[in-house]
C-alpha cells in the first residue's frame, strides 16, 4: 500500500517539534477530566541550549535534550479534493512536523518551597 506524505512548507521549512519524557503519571483532578485539552499543566523553560527545567506546581524537574536515534514526522491525514471540489476515495498525510529530539526529566523533581518570612519584634 501507497500511502503519499506530502510537505507544503518545503525543504527544512517544516515545524521542528520535541518529546517530552517525564518518570511516574501525570493526572488531572477529576474535577477537569472534561475540560482538560489546551490545558496548562506547567511552564517548560530552556536554560541552556541542552538543559531544561520544568516546573509543575511547587515542583520543579530538571533534563536535558536528547537526540533520536530515528526522527519522528508528525501527519496530519487529510481527504483528498477532486477538480469538482467533491472528496475522493484516497487520503494523504499532511506533514505538520519532525520530532529530532526528546527532552528528558529522569531525576526527581526539587520541591520549591519558599523560606517563611521572619516576623519582626516591635519595640515597646
Amino acid at each position: 500500500m501507497q500511502i503519499q506524505v506530502q510537505c507544503a512548507c518545503g525543504d527544512g521549512g517544516c515545524l521542528e517539534w520535541a518529546i517530552v519524557e517525564l518518570q511516574g503519571v501525570v493526572e488531572a483532578n477529576s474535577s477537569i477530566q472534561d475540560q482538560i485539552q489546551n490545558f496548562e499543566i506547567g511552564r517548560l523553560c530552556c536554560t541552556s541550549q541542552s538543559a531544561y527545567t520544568f516546573t509543575v506546581g511547587y515542583h520543579e524537574l530538571s533534563g536535558k535534550k536528547v537526540p533520536l536515534k530515528k526522527p519522528f514526522l508528525v501527519l496530519k491525514k487529510r481527504k483528498e479534493k477532486l477538480q469538482n471540489g467533491e472528496e475522493s476515495s484516497t487520503t494523504a498525510l499532511e506533514v505538520v512536523g519532525i520530532i529530532r529530539h526528546r527532552i528528558l526529566f529522569k531525576d526527581r523533581p526539587k520541591a520549591l518551597i519558599s523560606a517563611p518570612q521572619k516576623k519582626e519584634k516591635k519595640a515597646g
